[in-house]
């Protein structure tokens, strides 16, 4: 008989209650799918100023967590359910903490000065809180810095309590390029100890590094795809802790995130201008004439349309196409832009469009909407990162029958195959170089073969369409880690 686990699983954000990125997605699905397998799950979010606490139950009592020099705060707590499910979700409620419009940043951008007290508060509220409830948990599971601090946690300032005795900690990386860098009087408020500041932990050039001493401390460390499990050792993905994760690689794991596809599915998504699907696909031009359209362009099935809907910013690769735009304007493509971010390249885009009006589109700010009906609409999908621990575009993408065009980085490697024209296989499009050059020429390669070999384009979009990346893989593949750290754990296996 399969082992039932209890799950605590701690996070900084989670749909559909606050998102910023993909870990919010991860945090809003992985959960109710494990507890699909039979585990019993619990969730653990800050609540911050914009969740509602009139959907929400008050636990009787405050929530005492100890500061060190701080000394005890105290919190309230609040009880609710993860929507299509009835996994309770706890939330911390700390005012001076969390009340406030931004979950890591101010309006301007700029991090919160106390994002370290913040979040060490938040990781040892968790423990806490699983105190209060008596919810021992088999297996705690850590999400990126905000709540890395908690396998060492585990160890040390709560290694004593003999509820927490047998539980194994799992640290999922969602991007390792933030990592909780702070000054080491942090050390103090953690109540670690002190030995733990040392280059094989916690320290980093003469400061505190979360993420590193979770990457120590966890049982098991997953990231979120394969591909970026092997690059995260490398300098050039490492961000200065390649060294360190290569020296715990014994522990690391890449499970590929899944999607909703209740949320993205041609044939019933409320969105879009005509449900489809692989068997009746004439809403897709429908779709596509309703997304030139409403972007103001020549409604032309013959060209290519491509989209984009992402993050204004170097990792999404915005420079690359920034430096091939002028190129790609003498195509006979159309192209679809949906995001916000760096100033630069919201004023750069928003004046490509201006210049040329027949064959580019942009809308800054973000729409769930109109990603739906870019997704929908386009012939082509661009996602040209730098690195990309996961992506999910590219997954919607081919669900739509939206053939993406990516570079071969992270979970775009792991979930796009490349169009091979011997042999007709593949489901999409990928360069390895990051160059606006190579981007020009895998897109132009791209239209051409929707233009020209159009057997072959609607073979790729069947095949596309009929790929499946749900949660329910990924879960399994969580289970499988968790069990072993379960076990490791319980044997005296921790490092």
């Amino acid at each position: 008989m399969k082992q039932r686990l209890k799950i605590l699983f701690a996070a900084s954000e989670a749909v559909p209650f606050a998102k910023t990125g993909g870990l919010a997605d991860v945090a809003g699905a992985l959960p109710r799918a494990l507890a699909a397998l039979g585990h019993e799950v619990a969730l653990v979010l800050p609540r911050y100023y914009a969740i509602d606490r009139s959907r929400l139950e008050h636990l009787p009592g405050p929530l005492g967590v100890p500061m060190g020099p701080l000394g005890t705060l105290w919190a309230g707590i609040w009880r609710g359910v993860l929507p299509g499910s009835d996994l309770p979700v706890y939330f911390v409620d700390y005012e001076a903490f969390f009340g406030r419009s931004g979950l890591y940043t101010d309006a301007d951008g700029f991090s919160y000065g106390d994002n370290d007290r913040r979040f060490i508060f938040f990781s040892k509220a968790v423990l806490e809180l699983a105190l209060r409830l008596d919810f021992r948990p088999d297996i705690l599971h850590a999400n990126d810095w905000h709540t890395a601090l908690l396998p060492l946690l585990l160890r040390t300032r709560y290694g004593d309590r003999e509820e927490f005795g047998p539980t194994a900690s799992v640290l999922t990386i969602h991007n390792l390029q933030h990592q909780g860098h702070f000054q080491k009087g942090a050390v103090d408020w953690m109540e670690v100890g002190w030995e733990h500041f040392n280059p094989r932990e916690l320290e980093a050039m003469d400061g505190v590094n979360l993420l590193k001493g979770g990457i120590a401390h966890a049982d098991a460390v997953t990231t979120v795809s394969r591909r970026y499990a092997g690059e995260i050792r490398t300098p050039e993905f490492g961000f200065g802790l390649d060294g360190h994760i290569r020296a715990h690689e014994h522990k690391l794991f890449g499970i590929l995130n899944g999607v909703d596809y209740d949320e993205w599915n041609p044939a019933t998504d409320p969105y879009i201008a005509r449900n489809y699907d692989i068997g009746e696909m004439e809403g897709k031009a429908v779709c596509k004439a309703d997304l030139q359209k409403r972007f103001g362009l020549v409604p032309r099935e013959e060209i290519p349309l491509v989209g984009f809907v992402g993050r204004f910013a170097e990792q999404k690769g915005i420079g690359l196409i920034a430096g091939a735009i002028e190129r790609l304007m003498h195509l006979d493509i159309q192209i679809v832009m949906l995001g916000t971010g760096e100033r630069w390249a919201e004023g750069f885009f928003r004046e490509i469009a201006r210049r040329h009006p027949d064959r580019f589109a942009c809308h800054v700010g973000y729409s769930d909407e109109l990603a739906h009906r870019i997704e929908a609409g386009s012939d082509l999908f661009l996602m040209p990162s730098l690195f990309e621990p996961c992506g999910l575009n590219q997954i919607y993408s081919l669900r739509y029958g939206t053939l993406p065009v990516v570079r071969a980085t992270g979970g775009l490697d792991d979930t796009i195959v490349n169009y091979d024209p011997a042999t007709k296989e593949g489901n999409g499009f990928k360069f390895h170089d990051a160059t606006p050059e190579a981007l020009y020429h895998t897109l132009k390669w791209a239209a051409e073969t929707f233009r020209y070999e159009k057997e072959a384009y609607r073979t790729m979009q069947k095949r596309a369409m009929e790929a499946r990346f749900g949660w329910e893989r990924s879960a399994e593949g969580y289970e499988d880690i968790y069990l072993h750290a379960y076990y490791a754990r319980r044997a005296g296996r921790h490092r």
